[in-house]
């Protein structure tokens, strides 16, 4: 729907005239694409469209042809003068000079606008059904089809073989060669968005032990100082980030909701959240708070319980305890054969006439992984949201600037970053951990005992980006005296060869960022960012201190605390499933899981953009327009001394972000096959990640502004709230 601009009846008129004639102007600019006679005999390859894992060492031969392939999705492509117009509209929609601004449209006004020409969309369902296929539905945008089959009409038609694959011991299917189709056809699409059922992976980590104890180690029943802990909780997220202000500002949710994207339904629903709630206080203060599991859309069906349920128990609650009046709804679909359901629900939220505020997504796969189709599918689908004034947070990642290597004790594949996380028109939320023990202050910023809701943080606390690897200079100078990771001497050496001890620190769990080097092309080496693979182009809004001139969209944007214990830090939440290893949410919380991920920071940070749109009464599409024109205002050339994260609770009370200046997110790694890639080496057996093979240039350290460590820093949410711009006159929701 169009949310109307508010103002005098002719300022109205002006506005809807213009807004009309931009639509109808796009609209005629449509041109068919498919020009020529379809000739089989003449094919073109899709590139870019098979996953790595795909090879002879994996293969264990054909699927049945009559394997049910349903949903399949082919990515179609707009006219370039389409594209740029489409572009230049978002622009404007973010610009609050222009009459567009935020004058969001429907996801059928998009395909009216945008979409393909009817007699490119019509050639294309009649050339599908020609081989036997089914087509389902054409997404309103006009750039997706949704069809459904078997491997024989997709051997057939795209001429290449689905087989069955053993990955690492688990089974898998997945086309073994990049798809092809009529020369006629493909000025029209771009590929087939996955014909392989190789999920995205969520960003949770497991809880770690904490300095100083043994592995497996739990928090004593006084978890706020048992076995060096100091577990987080809801009051303690509230007085750390200043979210305490906003709510006692009246800034709470309220009236506003949030969507978290799903496969899975919850366990215990709504128990466990209620449990949350009720434990830190939540429904106590804030009882306007709701909770609904929603699978929207024509294609979703309910998914039920599976092992992500985890995941999505994690997402509400904590989405709750930082807009903890909020309406918070989970949307979720089943994963079909070969579709991540989180996705189709995402699919269907768009299609509705109202959707939510702004979604969260803790799932994610490297660029390099998923292929150019289902890239430029999640970028194609980020943008209709804030076409549609929908903010997307995606978990930037957990395994530092090698997202190919996800929930891997080491790097191979080098520099990657997640396809989920680095569309120009999403927020990538990062980690970080508390630097206060390794500062020496925990008794500086923690209470000795705990608040009514279990709180016993005492202010903001220094941070630093959150890492578990030996290629952390502050882990390495922390057990042992030396700053440096790599060598002989070094401490990767050491926590691999378990000279000192120190074997559980290989490992490359870390809060992630890096540059988009694998959006489009192909690469030439498995899960590396190589041969034709190239990023997405820099938004022109991605300009502030410490951003490189790299020409290429980088992550994280912001971060939040998203460590899972390695130094004595981690979250509480509520998951009673026994068969994923939950236990009752009942007693003291000390007890109950504690994990960390950037798959807690995104949806907290999604809840504080909802406190902003709270007090603006309005969506705004893509935040991160507004967030980096904050961050240019406090860094300015040189950097804000005075909100340096390491001063704690000495940093100033104006600070909207908090710059983090003390760590790195660099994780240990190996050459692949004998190759190093990013992986400097030296003398020791294990190497560090590093955009030099031959130096130690570690990937990546912070610095003063932006960084791919922690992006602009993390967040003073009082201050944002209240810093925010106003809509203006020529907006609001």
């Amino acid at each position: 729907m169009i949310h109307r601009a508010r103002g005098t009846p002719f300022l109205l008129a002006v506005v809807a005239f213009v807004f009309t004639f931009n639509l109808a102007s796009s609209a005629e600019a449509k041109r068919p694409l498919i020009t020529q006679k379809i000739d089989e005999s003449k094919l073109v390859t899709l590139t870019g469209n098979t996953r790595p894992e795909a090879n002879k060492n994996n293969d264990r031969g054909t699927v049945s042809g009559g394997l049910a392939l349903d949903h399949m999705l082919l990515q179609l492509r707009r006219p370039s003068e389409l594209e740029s117009s489409l572009a230049q509209y978002i622009a404007e929609l973010h610009n609050p000079t222009s009459p567009n601004f935020h004058q969001w449209l429907s996801a059928k006004q998009l395909g009216a606008s945008y979409g393909l020409a009817q007699p490119d969309i019509d050639t294309l369902k009649s050339w599908l059904v020609s081989y036997g296929f089914v087509v389902n539905s054409i997404y309103s945008t006009g750039t997706v089809i949704d069809f459904s089959g078997n491997a024989a009409q997709v051997e057939a038609a795209f001429h290449t073989e689905i087989h069955e694959l053993n990955v690492n011991g688990t089974h898998h299917i997945a086309n073994m060669s990049d798809p092809k189709i009529p020369a006629a056809l493909a000025p029209a699409v771009i590929g087939i968005v996955s014909l392989n059922n190789f999920m995205p992976h969520p960003m949770l980590a497991n809880m770690k032990p904490p300095l100083r104890s043994g592995v497996g180690r739990r928090p004593s029943s006084d978890y706020t100082l048992g076995d060096g802990y100091y577990a987080v909780v809801p009051s303690d997220l509230a007085t750390i980030y200043n979210l305490s202000s906003a709510f006692t500002a009246g800034y709470t949710g309220l009236g506003r909701t949030i969507a978290l994207i799903e496969d899975t339904d919850v366990y215990n629903y709504p128990g466990d959240w209620n449990s949350f709630r009720s434990t830190f206080g939540l429904s106590e203060q804030f009882p306007s708070a709701t909770f609904v599991q929603v699978h929207p859309g024509s294609s979703c069906a309910d998914p039920g319980i599976n092992g992500d349920d985890v995941e999505a128990a994690l997402d509400v609650e904590w989405s709750s305890a930082a807009a903890p009046n909020a309406a918070i709804q989970l949307a979720s679909c089943v994963d079909t054969a070969l579709n991540f359901g989180g996705f189709i629900a995402l699919e269907g939220l768009l299609e509705e006439s109202t959707p939510p505020d702004l979604v969260s997504i803790s799932y994610g796969e490297s660029e390099s992984y998923l292929g150019q189709a289902f890239n430029q599918y999640v970028e194609g689908l980020y943008q209709q949201s804030v076409a549609e004034g929908v903010s997307v947070f995606v978990s930037s990642g957990d395994e530092g600037a090698a997202s190919s290597d996800a929930d891997q004790a080491v790097a191979f594949h080098g520099i990657t970053v997640s396809g989920f996380a680095s569309t120009p028109y999403n927020v990538a939320v990062g980690g970080t951990d508390y630097g206060d023990t390794y500062l020496n202050e925990n008794g500086t910023y923690w209470n000795a005992n705990n608040n009514q809701y279990y709180g016993s943080a005492k202010s903001y606390i220094p941070e630093i980006p959150w890492n578990d690897s030996c290629a952390s200079a502050l882990l390495a100078q922390y057990y042992s005296g030396s700053s440096i990771t790599y060598g002989i001497s070094g401490f990767c050496t050491a926590s691999f060869s378990n000279a000192l001890g120190f074997v559980y620190f290989v490992d490359d769990a870390g809060g992630s960022g890096g540059p988009s080097n694998c959006a489009t092309g192909t690469p030439s080496v498995q899960g590396v960012a190589s041969g034709t693979c190239a990023g997405y182009p820099k938004p022109s809004w991605q300009s502030v201190l410490g951003n490189p001139s790299d020409g290429v969209r980088d992550i994280p944007d912001v971060s939040l605390f998203a460590a899972n214990g390695i130094w004595g830090h981690y979250y509480v939440f509520c998951y009673s499933d026994p068969a994923g290893g939950g236990v009752p949410c009942t007693g003291s919380p000390a007890n109950w899981p504690g994990a960390g991920g950037t798959s807690f920071s995104s949806p907290i940070m999604a809840g504080i953009q909802l406190l902003v749109n709270q007090a603006t009464d309005s969506t705004w599409g893509n935040p991160n327009t507004v967030y980096y024109q904050l961050a240019n205002g406090e860094y300015g050339g040189s950097g804000n001394a005075a909100c340096n994260s390491t001063l704690g609770n000495g940093t100033s009370s104006s600070c909207t972000f908090y710059d983090v200046t003390l760590g790195d997110m660099d994780v240990d790694c190996l050459p692949l096959n004998g190759t190093p890639y990013n992986c400097y080496m030296s003398d020791g057996l294990l190497g560090v990640l590093s955009t030099s093979n031959d130096s130690y240039q570690p990937a990546y350290g912070t610095t003063t502004g932006w960084d791919f460590a922690t992006g602009i820093g993390t967040v003073n949410a009082y201050n944002l709230v209240t810093n925010w711009p106003p809509p203006g006159h020529h907006g609001g929701k």
